[in-house]
């Protein structure tokens, strides 16, 4: 069956679009990307995306209209990839949409302690059903919100996705994740889906990102090239580190809630005379420092064994330097990226949502307890199915 899996992240950069033949559910699922894009996000669309995420800067108008507006993107996407591979959206089996994050804050009282109006939730725009009737296709959406009914932080949800494609029976694999967020999946070795865990570990690209834009007028800084050039701060990167969230036990999720703009805006506020250049470095050591201390408190213990293989896919796997500083920071793990798997790094995401989406499909749970925190395995997201009949 063929099957389009769809993700845009925290770092906003594109809609990742995997179209991939799938069979099979459960860990007998086999998976072969058959296309690959990132489809491109409009500048325009980004802006309301990011005043729709400050606190406080999305109005009920705006919401409304961005989640028509990324609906007509989603599928656009949808066309675009099919397009490309020769194949006609409407002989899909489905299209697995996770939605444009614009909230998440899966434990309420963290920051609403004073306030009892609020409540722990997240919210994805992208309206599903646009795609559904662009492309007469079944549509599987909205996979956060049963886990977090179950009592799990909605997050993160690839776990199930990595234990089907990476669990080895022989290595003790970590999985890292470097998109707007860094989160891990750790694969203990003999591919038990009971022993497998996962959480978020910090920023990923989302502050170099915001960084880059602010000082140098750029989306990313391009193989790590501007932070090759700064030198890191250590008594800052030391203070970065102070924040509670690290040193928090899984499991944990977070998001530009805690890590995107407002972070950024901040630290320059609070650094003012730091040099562009090492405002990147210290930045970027922060992803590679959160990841490793990530590794030596929450992994390492639970492992029987050594860490063997970190394997790293997203955007930040294209970073050379934030490779490089991982690298050494982990002398007795081999670093890699996914690609030198024979995966695809950028793809990763949107196959995982692929895979989710074919277990709700069979009516089977993609959820792993032991990685978000929920009570149980539960079906994730929701269905809308092909709404003509011809």
């Amino acid at each position: 069956m063929l099957a389009v899996g769809l993700m845009s992240g925290t770092s906003l950069d594109g809609v990742d679009c995997a179209l991939v033949e799938i069979e099979g559910v459960d860990r007998q699922t086999t998976v072969a990307l058959r296309e690959f894009m990132t489809y491109p996000m409009p500048t325009a669309t980004k802006a309301r995306i990011l005043e729709a995420c400050a606190p406080g800067g999305g109005d009920s108008r705006l919401l409304c209209s961005l989640h028509a507006e990324l609906g007509h993107l989603f599928s656009r996407a949808v066309g675009a990839v099919c397009a490309a591979a020769g194949v006609k959206p409407s002989g899909l089996g489905f299209v697995a949409s996770h939605g444009q994050t614009i909230w998440h804050e899966p434990d309420a009282s963290r920051a609403y302690e004073d306030d009892e109006r609020y409540h722990a939730g997240t919210l994805q725009l992208g309206d599903a059903a646009r795609i559904a009737w662009d492309h007469n296709v079944r549509v599987v959406y909205d996979f956060r919100a049963m886990d977090m009914a179950a009592g799990g932080q909605g997050a993160p949800l690839v776990p199930f996705s990595e234990t089907v494609l990476y669990g080895s029976r022989a290595l003790n694999r970590v999985l890292l994740n470097v998109g707007g967020i860094g989160n891990v999946t750790v694969l203990p070795k003999g591919c038990n889906e009971d022993g497998v865990f996962a959480f978020d570990t910090g920023p990923g690209n989302m502050a170099v990102d915001e960084a880059c834009r602010r000082l140098f007028g750029v989306e990313y800084d391009d193989g790590g090239r501007i932070a090759a050039r700064g030198r890191v701060n250590e008594q800052v990167l030391a203070d970065l580190m102070s924040n509670e969230f690290f040193s928090a036990d899984p499991p944990k999720s977070t998001g530009r809630e805690m890590f995107g703009a407002q972070f950024v805006e901040d630290f320059l506020r609070a650094h003012a005379d730091m040099a562009a250049e090492d405002v990147v470095a210290t930045l970027t050591e922060l992803t590679a420092l959160s990841v490793v201390r990530a590794c030596e408190q929450f992994v390492v213990s639970r492992l029987d064994g050594a860490l063997d293989e970190l394997i790293v896919g997203g955007g930040g796997a294209h970073n050379a330097t934030l490779m490089a500083r991982i690298a050494r920071r982990m002398p007795r793990v081999r670093v890699c990226t996914q690609d030198e798997l024979g995966y695809s790094s950028d793809a990763k995401e949107a196959i995982a949502f692929a895979v989710m989406g074919n277990q709700t499909i069979a009516g089977r749970s993609s959820n792993v307890p032991s990685a978000t925190g929920a009570s149980a395995r539960a079906i994730l997201g929701s269905i809308i199915n092909p709404p003509r009949s011809e």
